[in-house]
């Protein structure tokens, strides 16, 4: 039996782990932006499109590892209730760490996480379910929602109060409310369905022709980092802005 290391496939541990340093990267220079002063400006110009960059790699990755973990249930005979209930979960667990950073952000008053990446990522899972498998269905899909999303970013549709909160989930911007981490169902849903397309329609076929092999040396410090991604999203905020203050870069308080 080939090394469980190697066979959770270690360019994608890789790939994650990129995406992951892409991560860390803009939110230092957010935290320089927002928290230092620094006028960098991190929400607007190649920024903002290193933001959502970086967004697309990591939920295109979380689609494709769906489309691993999914091939590997079934082989293990998980099927129905037992795989749904599996992935229900999992995806809720996931939900329950983004309201945690909701509830973080809005008793520091550093802006409102109504729907984060890590909200998107928890209810995807779920919502991928009856496609994992389907690669026709799940690619028409992801490019609908996907367009979608687009045209709503580009009508920059809002509402206020509480039709705001509800609506965002769905690419409807709140009125008013600064949101340092959002992403809607309506583009970023439709990312995670085209990396379980790739998943299906590409890398799993091309993984039975050609099986994991062991990670060269220089991949495994970034393969890692891949493994364990949820938990560096989780501290890697706190442990940056610890960072900075400590080091006199950014103040709080009065």
């Amino acid at each position: 039996m080939a090394d469980e290391a190697y066979r959770r496939f270690w360019d994608v541990d890789a790939a994650r782990g990129v995406a992951m340093i892409m991560v860390v990267l803009y939110h230092l220079v957010f935290d320089l932006d927002n928290f230092g002063g620094y006028g960098i400006e991190s929400t607007s110009g190649f920024w903002a499109f290193f933001a959502d960059a970086s967004a697309s790699a990591f939920l295109f990755l979380v689609g494709l590892s769906l489309a691993i973990s999914s091939e590997r249930q079934r082989r293990a005979g998980r099927r129905g209730l037992e795989l749904f209930g599996k992935y229900a979960r999992r995806g809720a667990r996931i939900f329950l760490y983004g309201m945690l950073i909701t509830f973080v952000f809005l008793a520091l008053g550093y802006g409102y996480v109504i729907f984060g990446i890590l909200h998107l990522i928890g209810l995807s899972i779920v919502l991928a379910y009856p496609l994992l498998g389907r690669r026709i269905p799940t690619l028409l899909l992801g490019l609908a929602v996907v367009a979608a999303g687009a045209y709503l970013r580009a009508a920059g549709l809002s509402a206020p109060g509480v039709a705001g909160i509800l609506l965002a989930p769905l690419g409807v911007l709140p009125e008013g409310a600064f949101m340092p981490d959002y992403r809607p169902l309506l583009p970023w849903f439709g990312v995670v369905l085209l990396g379980l397309f790739f998943g299906n329609a590409a890398y799993l076929p091309l993984r039975k022709k050609a099986p994991a092999a062991k990670p060269p040396p220089y991949a495994a410090p970034v393969a890692l980092l891949g493994r364990h991604t949820l938990l560096v999203y989780l501290v890697h905020q706190p442990v940056l802005i610890a960072t900075l203050w400590a080091l006199g870069v950014v103040e709080f308080g009065p």
